[in-house]
């Protein structure tokens, strides 16, 4: 009898040992080949079916109690603390939604962007270089004829699409891509006319080259967000290598930028070096190392983005006019060898705080806030894709601070997100057989 009470002892005495451990998670998985910011390990994630409940009404805790944040992994750069509190790790939010994954249409190759159309119909860029007119019944087209040439190697190719604000009278389509230039190449922006039956895009016109070209193979940013008063952002990368990325702290180009343009590719009288004197005429914002994701925030005429760190450091930024936010002399993050990035610092005066940063990366794409009716309790989030996390992040934000982090596991790798006319929110898979999916909420 005394030899199995002690057995029954030791047995108790090892389980509460395990728990006690937490979920530590290792921190050494290479990054992915297919996207040189996707430093951090992607967890693994259950199968996704067609129609996929997932979870999102579980129990909440009560708010008195304290909510721990979604990410429990090590930082790869714990020596860089945050500048503030809610810099980064916000905790899970008290409330959610419950939500179903669906998919609509497949075999897509590698999308990279998606925009819906008056009529509920998609165009989605592939990044080979294809532009397709999808339906929500899955029917996808063949190429829309006269795409511009790309620079299709590794990240470069087909990037974002958007649609003209006088869309409905113009039918204009803007498109960021990879073009080539000799040996070497740079992101460009070009519109075109979209044919009455979606089949070509008519009078192309190349608008904006970034400057100076470099013969590298990632980094070229790049969404477009248009501004209410009719202007248009255009994000670009720091073009990756070494010695290019310091010019990210010279104003006087465009790497590393948040460039405004009008929409045929003149500067705004109001740009911060419209002049030409301490800045490119086209620059808003610079320190930023490689910008997917952009959106305008509801009720403010603030552009918002989320720019790839290195190993560790991705950000979330409120670009300000004529502001410096800090690459490659300030980061939370360090280099993919595990050296620091130069000086190994996070902070510096003149430069700009991110408003939040994760560590280890989510390798960040596309980005909506949600304004739809199809989840109330989403209403005024910001919603961002994750490449290497397979996930799409949920922000709520107090004011211009991070006050919850929620993760929606998709279980592919999330190359863009927009919300549709009925509400749900759509995305795109960065995979051969890339998909179109939606998050819908939980039917009973």
């Amino acid at each position: 009898m005394k030899q199995l009470i002690v057995v029954i002892t030791a047995l108790l005495l090892a389980a509460c040992a395990d728990s006690s451990n937490g979920d530590s998670r290792s921190n050494d998985e290479t990054r992915s080949t297919t996207e040189a910011s996707s430093s951090s390990p992607a967890e693994t994630a259950p199968d996704t079916s067609d129609s996929n409940d997932n979870a999102g009404d579980a129990e909440q805790p009560a708010e008195s109690e304290v909510r721990e944040p979604e990410e429990t992994r090590e930082p790869n750069a714990p020596q860089l603390e945050p500048a503030f509190p809610e810099q980064t790790r916000a905790p899970k939010p008290a409330d959610t939604e419950s939500w179903n994954l669906e998919t609509l249409a497949e075999r897509l190759d590698h999308p990279w962007a998606l925009e819906f159309l008056p009529d509920g119909h998609l165009l989605i860029t592939e990044r080979s270089g294809a532009l397709r007119h999808v339906t929500l019944d899955g029917e996808v087209s063949e190429p829309i004829e006269g795409v511009p040439t790309v620079h299709a190697q590794n990240q470069g190719g087909l990037l974002d699409v958007v649609l003209s604000p006088d869309f409905a009278e113009s039918r204009l389509v803007y498109l960021s891509y990879a073009e080539p230039v000799d040996n070497a190449s740079r992101t460009a922006v070009a519109r075109g006319r979209l044919s009455d039956d979606a089949r070509s895009l008519e009078n192309v016109e190349v608008i904006f080259r970034q400057d100076p070209s470099w013969d590298s193979r990632g980094h070229f940013g790049s969404r477009l967000v248009f501004h209410a008063d009719g202007t248009l952002f255009v994000t670009l990368g720091d073009r990756m290598n070494a010695d290019i990325r310091t010019e990210a702290q010279n104003p006087m180009n465009h790497i590393g930028t948040v460039v405004r343009i009008n929409t045929d590719g003149t500067v705004p009288d109001d740009n911060p070096f419209a002049d030409g004197e301490e800045g490119a005429p086209e620059v808003w914002s610079y320190g930023h190392r490689n910008i997917q994701s952009a959106a305008m925030r509801p009720g403010s005429d603030q552009l918002w983005t989320v720019e790839h760190g290195p190993r560790g450091g991705d950000e979330l930024n409120n670009p300000q006019a004529g502001l410096n936010y800090g690459w490659p002399t300030i980061t939370h993050g360090i280099e993919y060898s595990g050296e620091e990035v130069g000086e190994g610092i996070a902070t510096k005066d003149s430069m700009e705080q991110p408003v939040y940063y994760w560590d280890p990366v989510i390798a960040p794409s596309g980005m909506i806030f949600y304004t739809g009716d199809a989840f109330p309790g989403w209403q005024g989030d910001a919603f961002v894709g994750g490449l290497a996390t397979r996930r799409v992040s949920r922000l709520v934000l107090d004011g211009d601070l991070v006050a919850g982090e929620e993760w929606l596991t998709i279980g592919e790798r999330v190359r863009d997100v927009t919300q549709g006319p009925d509400g749900a929110i759509y995305l795109v898979t960065d995979e051969d057989n890339g998909k179109l999916m939606r998050i819908v909420p939980t039917t009973d």
